[in-house]
């Protein structure tokens, strides 16, 4: 049975803890208007005592137990309402085996972040059947331009209890903005596309693609049966892009042996990828297990932006027929 946290209101508390990379790899201007953004929204934002904190010039993050001791005083804390991680990185599956999940589940609340921290919030759900949320972290508050989406989807996320309807972000980008906030290159957006038509309903499992991979064979691994996968991978293999997503992908499905995999949203690979519809359907075409279940790719996922923030564990209704997308979800 699964848990829904609390959405949230007025003057609750958000916790902001770095389980990946640690926050001083950010900009002072940043963290100012980030903080800012969230407290305009009409919360008060906190921060884990070890988010500064930076054991080594290779991952640039704290120490396992100043990792977990933030998470675990984030849960503890009654006033806290959601817990918000600073950026992503590389080894926040270090810290899997030290969580107290009982006190997770027994005291849930919103928790969210992208990137690396797809396995902290897939093992949270798979552990615990609480919530847990793919989406805007807090460095993203600080992009100066173009972040009107991702607040709007994390408005309706976070505040609101209706059912969401993603609609496809008007323009997007991929460029360097925490090293240059000025210098942005604003692409208009030719919106999500089928390769499969169909229609589905189920589970959201997903986040990036080769971290969520991390998982499988562990305890931490969610129950892929029925679900919907929502999945996107960086750009860091550059035009190997294809090669890695593909045997990412066909790795994921061996894992899912057995289970119904139902639905298929692929998020936008970055520029340096260099792929297009062709490319995507070459991927897909040489896999059976995705041949009879709708599929859609460029949703507004991944690390381009902007994003929108879905539900790990949430409930995803799609339908991909006659050049008609619809993507619908709900925690």
């Amino acid at each position: 049975m699964k848990i829904v946290p609390e959405k949230l209101k007025m003057g609750d508390e958000i916790r902001i803890i770095a389980p990946s990379r640690s926050m001083r790899v950010l900009k002072e201007d940043v963290i100012k208007l980030a903080t800012e953004r969230l407290e305009r929204l009409g919360l008060k934002v906190t921060f884990g005592k070890n988010v500064m904190k930076y054991k080594d010039e290779y991952f640039k993050c704290a120490t396992i137990e100043e990792r977990i001791e933030d998470l675990h005083e984030a849960f503890k804390d009654k006033n806290v309402k959601a817990v918000m991680t600073v950026i992503g990185g590389y080894n926040v599956n270090q810290i899997l085996d030290y969580i107290d999940y009982k006190l997770i589940q027994e005291n849930p609340k919103i928790i969210c972040g992208f990137s690396d921290i797809t396995a902290l919030v897939n093992a949270i759900y798979a552990k615990t059947k609480v919530i847990t949320y793919l989406g805007v972290q807090f460095f993203s508050f600080g992009m100066k331009y173009g972040f009107d989406y991702s607040m709007e989807y994390f408005k309706k996320m976070f505040f609101e209890n209706k059912k969401i309807e993603v609609l496809t972000s008007k323009q997007w980008s991929n460029d360097k903005w925490l090293k240059n906030q000025e210098d942005r290159n604003f692409i208009n957006n030719e919106g999500m596309k089928i390769i499969n038509e169909g229609e589905a309903e189920g589970k959201i499992i997903g986040g990036n693609l080769c971290t969520l991979n991390l998982l499988q064979g562990t305890e931490y691994m969610p129950d892929l049966d029925n679900s919907i996968l929502f999945i996107e991978d960086d750009g860091e293999t550059g035009k190997a892009f294809i090669k890695e997503f593909d045997r990412n992908l066909q790795s994921l499905l061996h894992c899912a042996k057995g289970k119904k995999i139902k639905g298929l949203v692929i998020g936008r690979a970055e520029n340096v990828s260099e792929m297009n519809y062709d490319k995507w359907n070459k991927i897909i075409e040489s896999k059976s297990e995705l041949q009879n279940i709708p599929i859609i790719i460029n949703a507004d996922i991944g690390h381009t932006t902007p994003i929108f923030t879905f539900p790990i564990g949430g409930n995803a209704n799609i339908v991909a027929k006659d050049k008609n997308i619809e993507i619908k979800f709900s925690d």
